[in-house]
């Protein structure tokens, strides 16, 4: 599931595994029945989440040291892990999140 990344962390794709993370500072997060809206003043730019696990996760990012910590403390083990990275994965690429 995780490749090793240039600095030798655990990384998925653009998430470094064992690297905190944070909402970016001109990010606002709404939430919503569904998940949440995640709006980014700078870029404009509009994201969806579509369950209120990846919004947990997303708001207790800033209170964990990495994000397979984060992702432990939501009960989402490394085989049920997928779908939150590649949220996350958006999330980073599209400047939503950003690295603490």
């Amino acid at each position: 599931m995780s490749e090793q990344a240039a600095d030798g962390s655990a990384s998925a794709g653009t998430i470094a595994l064992d690297t905190a993370w944070k909402l970016h500072p001109q990010v606002a997060l709404r939430p919503e029945p569904f998940g949440a809206l995640l709006y980014h003043f700078g870029t404009r730019k509009l994201s969806f989440l579509k369950n209120r696990t990846i919004v947990e996760i997303v708001e207790s990012l800033p209170d964990h040291p990495d994000v397979r910590a984060a992702l432990d403390a939501h009960g989402v083990g490394e085989d049920a892990a997928r779908p939150y990275l590649r949220a996350l994965e958006t999330l980073a690429d599209s400047h939503m999140i950003v690295p603490s």
